[in-house]
């Protein structure tokens, strides 16, 4: 597994899977029911396009949760990439848990793979340079652990979770506080420690204000690349500890000539918002 990628324990992880199955499930599976008694089968996962895989220990566990006896055995590791036509998993148990999980657990194991395949297109085009990939928090309500798990397995690094994990100033905070000294000074004597303090900015102006009054992280939004080198080249001079991000309409074309601005972070919500899925299908033996 990508050691970038880390799922949530089990106390997380399972009521949010109780959820999909409930979903679908409903009152039952009818057809299943009707069908099957006290079979035992075996099944085989087969990728039908190439792609990095992602979320196979997550399909393991809907198939445990309907059925501890379901043996799910992934043949690729998290993070590889398999060829269209090949084994992407093998599992055996009772039937009727491998045809009433099966739906649920491909479904996760294609979105996730297909973030994770875009993801990796976006960090191969900088892998030569010290600029990492970061995601957003433009994820599906209630699949942003796993969206973010994916991302990771696709070699980016995590953004924050959630509002919790640190302070973003953004454009509407900065409006509404009346600027980026007010916000950053009513901000700071009221979060807990070691939480860092991001502020987005548009121009130079902001760049540098955001310096004056201690922003651990700047933000460069939007901005075009010469200005963002202009940017760079300021933060730097001013102090070399501050962490610089750069966001807005990142692309694949993009990305490299704002990596070579000399930013430390390049945030981009195109892994999940513009990913396909990867297509895999179940077949019972």
């Amino acid at each position: 597994m990508n050691k970038l990628g880390i799922l949530p324990p089990t106390i997380v992880l399972e009521p949010l899977l109780h959820s999909f199955l409930l979903e679908d499930i409903g009152r039952g599976d009818r057809t299943t029911q009707a069908l099957i008694n006290h079979e035992e089968g075996q099944a085989k996962w087969i990728a039908k396009a190439d792609g990095v895989i992602a979320g196979l220990p997550v399909a393991a566990k809907v198939f445990s949760l309907l059925n501890e006896k379901v043996n799910f055995v992934a043949v690729v590791a998290e993070g590889e990439s398999p060829e269209r036509g090949n084994v992407v998993a093998e599992i055996e148990g009772p039937l009727d848990a491998l045809l009433t999980g099966e739906r649920v657990a491909l479904n996760i194991v294609m979105r996730l793979s297909g973030i994770a395949t875009l993801t990796k297109k976006y960090v191969e085009k900088i892998a030569d340079l010290p600029t990492k990939l970061v995601d957003t928090r433009k994820t599906t309500p209630g699949l942003r652990l796993l969206e973010k798990y994916a991302i990771a397995i696709g070699g980016a690094v995590n953004h924050r979770m959630g509002l919790d994990d640190a302070v973003m100033i953004k454009d509407n905070h900065i409006a509404a506080a009346g600027g980026i000294e007010e916000a950053i000074s009513r901000i700071r004597h009221q979060i807990p420690y070691p939480l860092t303090i991001e502020v987005e900015t548009e121009n130079l102006a902001q760049v540098q204000e955001a310096l004056q009054y201690g922003a651990d992280i700047i933000m460069l939004d939007n901005m075009p690349v010469d200005l963002m080198r202009q940017a760079v080249s300021l933060i730097r001079q001013h102090n070399n500890r501050v962490k610089i991000e750069a966001s807005g309409n990142i692309t694949l074309e993009t990305i490299r000539s704002v990596a070579e601005t000399g930013v430390d972070y390049i945030s981009s919500s195109a892994p999940i918002t513009q990913s396909g899925w990867l297509d895999l299908s179940m077949k019972i033996q």
